[in-house]
């Protein structure tokens, strides 16, 4: 209610429970958002997303020794610009670790889904994500850096 230098009041439950400074920053980046994704357009978005997901999911069926989860995008089933995979040389942390000095982030980890890592019989996964601001010639890069990982750790052996 009131503050002063030597005490403060406080109005009665709930109103003293609520939160201060209204989030003003956030909903103005919320609304600039909302904005630039309808002068794109969702259909175009989420065309966009199906187009660059694919992509990523047939790139990296090329490489050898590479477990990628979820359904073929040639199944009919619908799936997110992303692929989640491991590697049956290097551990999922290690190729995030690599990529990211190639300048490539990818997670690595559970991904909030322990049971589902359990069921597949994986300590975890490594995943690339994608959305509007990627591109052919990134996913490109990342198959060529994660390659490169594969290969050199291959060669250790």
């Amino acid at each position: 209610e009131d503050v002063w230098l030597e005490y403060s009041t406080y109005v009665p439950p709930p109103g003293r429970f609520e939160a201060g400074t209204p989030a003003i920053t956030q909903a103005i980046g919320l609304a600039a958002a909302i904005d630039y994704l309808t002068e794109i357009g969702m259909d175009s978005v989420q065309a966009y997303e199906r187009h660059l997901g694919n992509y990523l999911y047939q790139r990296l069926v090329e490489l050898p020794k590479l477990e990628i989860y979820g359904p073929d995008p040639s199944s009919g089933l619908e799936r997110a610009a992303l692929c989640a995979f491991n590697s049956e040389l290097v551990h999922a942390a290690d190729i995030a670790a690599f990529l990211d000095q190639d300048g490539i982030a990818v997670r690595a980890g559970h991904h909030c889904t322990q049971p589902l890592h359990r069921a597949l019989g994986a300590a975890g996964s490594a995943r690339a994500s994608l959305y509007i601001y990627n591109t052919e010639a990134e996913v490109d890069a990342l198959v060529e850096a994660l390659q490169s990982t594969i290969q050199m750790f291959e060669a250790l052996g």
